[in-house]
C-alpha cells in the first residue's frame, strides 16, 4: 500500500547513469534540478556524499526537506530527525531487490542505453509488487 500522495518506499522518482569517478553530489545536484520542485514538500533522505552547502541549498529552494546528518568537521553543524534519517535503509534496501536482478548487479549489458532499458523495466517491477 502506498502513501497518500503516491510516493512509498519503492518508488523511485527519477535516477542517472554516471561514471564512477564522478562526485555523487554533482550529479545529486543535477537529478534535483531536473525534477524541479514537487506540489507537496517532501523529505529528501541524502547520505553524506550529497553532504555540501550548494546541494542542501537547493533542497531548500525546492522545498524539500533535507534529512542528512552534518559531517564531523562541520564548524557549525545543524540538527536533523535522527529517528527519520532511520528510515533511509529502505532506500538501501531498494538498491538490494534491484540487485537481485542478475542482469543489473552484474552488469551483462555493456551499452547504457541497454542497461538503462532493463533498470526502468526493474524499477516497474519493483513499484507493482
Amino acid at each position: 500500500m502506498g502513501s497518500p500522495d503516491g510516493y512509498d518506499a519503492r518508488t523511485a522518482i527519477t535516477f542517472a547513469l554516471s561514471p564512477g569517478q564522478v562526485s555523487d553530489a554533482v550529479e545529486g545536484r543535477e537529478l534535483l534540478g531536473g525534477i524541479g520542485p514537487l506540489p507537496a514538500p517532501l523529505y529528501l533522505f541524502l547520505d553524506q556524499a550529497y553532504e555540501d552547502n550548494t546541494t542542501l541549498q537547493l533542497a531548500l529552494n525546492f522545498v524539500y526537506l533535507p534529512v542528512i546528518p552534518p559531517r564531523h568537521h562541520r564548524l557549525e553543524p545543524w540538527q536533523y530527525d535522527k529517528a527519520l534519517y532511520r528510515k533511509r535503509n529502505e532506500i538501501e534496501r531498494l538498491f538490494r531487490r534491484l540487485k537481485g536482478f542478475r542482469r543489473i548487479f552484474s552488469r551483462f549489458d555493456k551499452r547504457d542505453v541497454v542497461f538503462l532499458a532493463f533498470l526502468n523495466f526493474a524499477l516497474i517491477v519493483e513499484a507493482l509488487r
